[in-house]
């Protein structure tokens, strides 16, 4: 937004910037490059909520209309803000209507973060320009949405400079766009329908957009080697020259180049489709060869490093009705899977800190189906008829939709407890670490999530009394040839697993099937909740390189409790005070 000042000078400005030098080729807007570690996902969001369209035959791009937008895998450093490239923008003819569409979507999972003004409100009317608000996408893309009628669809990209008016001056300069003023308001430049606009960064020179949400926004050309000499005249610092990249869909070259205000620039020929997407490789079972499994000094399999469960966050416990015909899903298929669960677990969260994030993890995620192995439909037997009316009386321990009188009325996850068997085995969006350490007659596993570590003794010992009970039941283990394979029973009925009585049988299997595969089967047997037996398996990932446990504090200090108890205190007062 310009002052007063600002404006009467506006018209030096835009003359100054007509009387420059063109380059060899005019450039037109192409694309932006956004990083969204699933493509398919990026696009589905995009066509969902902006009124963008799939491209077909290239999964990771979505047609706004004057733009294509461009999703890739890869490790972010973070959202838009602070970077050179501030927001990207849609129009819309009616702004309050579309504000208010994307409020009712929430923001939970894969839905829309809205950036409110100081009065509450979603978006405001700058007077001499138009309606606006914010929002993010989940990947942290700052988008700023405006009502003007002249430009639907998308509208501008906002560049953020220590110079906007040389910034301007650059981009005219070696790209040449068409001097413009937007409503009389802001000097841009034009680029067919797309407006690029400057405004200054308060805090000096802007962070570097590489691997951030906006990693690069690109521009086409006909002759890239020609352009590519012009721009050398201007001297342009080329990150990459001029070539056809090796994972090209369409043999025309691009080029990547650094702009002014840290801002990563990509220049590419006519015809460009765009690159296929390099994903690590999932190891199938059936692709492993036949493995000896290493052992301890005293002879028994070493299972000891540690684990995680990465690669299996988002393979579902049952296996979809839409999907019962299906042997294993696709890499996109799983890809965009991870992503949603990603998403759905914890939408507070930036995606750095969510340890499933595609991009960051080594492993592919998991093809397979469901984790339910037998009854071989995939689906949980049916309950029983007594566990049927057991779970219709139960009490709801969620804190959802009810005030709690004392800690005991929440959860034992929200209280910090357990997880429960085999609950606490089950990957998760964050802290599926699992470490396994083995000593002479015994295996210790410690799960990260709620830091709980299981001592299981191998050699043979008296069963345990009716008397004694546990939350993790009392364990057994034994060897099977290169299987380790744990019995418990014995269960305290206070963390029961999808409703699971103190009578529960948990069978585990644990299995190394390759230097860096553990499979993990267990199979859960309780007359009074189930018809029959059923079992489930996943995988996990040896990982000692990289990923290390860390200390699960819960809630620290038990401020978490200490807020639900007198936030729940308050309501009280609330409803008393309005009867």
């Amino acid at each position: 937004m310009k002052s007063t000042r600002h404006v009467v000078a506006l018209a030096g400005v835009l003359a100054a910037l007509v009387a420059m030098p063109a380059t060899a080729q005019e450039a037109s807007f192409h694309h932006i490059h956004i990083t969204a570690s699933s493509p398919t996902e990026g696009v589905r969001w995009y066509v969902r909520h902006l009124d963008c369209e799939p491209v077909a035959d290239r999964p990771d791009t979505a047609d706004c209309g004057n733009a294509e937008l461009t999703f890739m895998v890869q490790p972010t450093l973070g959202s838009t803000q602070g970077t050179g490239v501030n927001h990207i923008s849609f129009s819309y003819p009616d702004l309050p209507a579309k504000m208010a569409e994307l409020e009712a979507v929430g923001v939970r999972g894969s839905g829309v973060r809205l950036q409110r003004f100081p009065d509450g409100s979603t978006w405001r009317d700058v007077p001499g320009l138009y309606k606006l608000g914010y929002i993010f996408d989940p990947w942290g893309t700052r988008i700023q949405m405006v009502e003007d009628h002249d430009t639907l669809g998308f509208h501008h990209v906002q560049l953020s400079a220590e110079d906007p008016d040389a910034t301007l001056a650059w981009y005219r300069d070696v790209l040449g766009g068409e001097p413009a003023s937007l409503r009389g308001q802001m000097d841009a430049l034009r680029f067919g329908d797309v407006w690029v606009l400057v405004s200054e960064h308060e805090l000096g020179v802007p962070a570097s957009t590489v691997g951030r949400a906006i990693d690069h926004i690109a521009f086409v050309v006909e002759d890239l080697d020609a352009a590519a000499a012009a721009m050398a005249e201007f001297d342009v610092v080329f990150e990459q020259e001029p070539s056809v990249p090796a994972n090209a869909r369409t043999q025309v070259q691009r080029a990547l180049l650094v702009a002014p205000d840290s801002v990563r620039l990509e220049v590419v020929e006519t015809g460009w489709a765009g690159l296929e997407t390099d994903r690590p490789a999932e190891v199938a079972t059936a692709d492993l060869e036949p493995y000896d499994v290493p052992r301890t000094p005293w002879g028994e399999p070493d299972f000891q490093g540690v684990w995680t469960g990465n690669s299996a966050h988002g393979i579902p416990l049952e296996r979809p009705e839409e999907l019962e015909d299906i042997e294993s899903l696709t890499p996109e298929e799983a890809e965009a899977r991870r992503e949603r669960g990603t998403l759905g677990s914890i939408w507070g969260y930036e995606r750095e800190w969510r340890d499933t994030t595609l991009g960051y993890v080594k492993t592919a995620p998991s093809r397979q189906v469901a984790m339910v192995v037998d009854p071989p439909d995939g689906r949980i037997p049916p309950l029983t008829a007594a566990a049927q009316a057991r779970l219709a009386s139960r009490v709801d321990t969620s804190g959802v939709g009810r005030i709690a009188d004392g800690p005991e009325d929440l959860s034992l996850f929200v209280r910090c407890i357990t997880r429960g068997l085999p609950g606490l085995m089950m990957p998760s969006i964050y802290n599926n670490g699992l470490q396994i350490v083995q000593g002479p007659g015994f295996v210790a596993i410690q799960k990260e999530m709620i830091h709980e570590t299981r001592m299981i003794p191998t050699e043979p010992r008296p069963a345990p009394g009716p008397g004694l009970s546990s939350w993790l039941g009392i364990p057994q283990g034994r060897w099977e040839g290169d299987t380790l394979v744990v019995e418990t029973t014995n269960f305290n009925g206070r963390a029961p697993y999808r409703g699971s009585t103190e009578n529960l049988r948990l069978t585990e299997r644990f299995t190394r099937l390759g230097p860096t595969v553990l499979e993990y089967q267990f199979t859960v047997d309780d007359p009074a909740t189930w018809t029959r037996p059923w079992t489930a398996m996943f995988r996990y990932d040896k990982d000692d390189e990289q990923y290390e446990l860390v200390e699960y504090a819960c809630h620290e200090g038990n401020y978490g409790m200490t807020n639900i108890l007198s936030g729940a205190r308050a309501r009280e007062q609330a409803e008393e005070g309005g009867q």
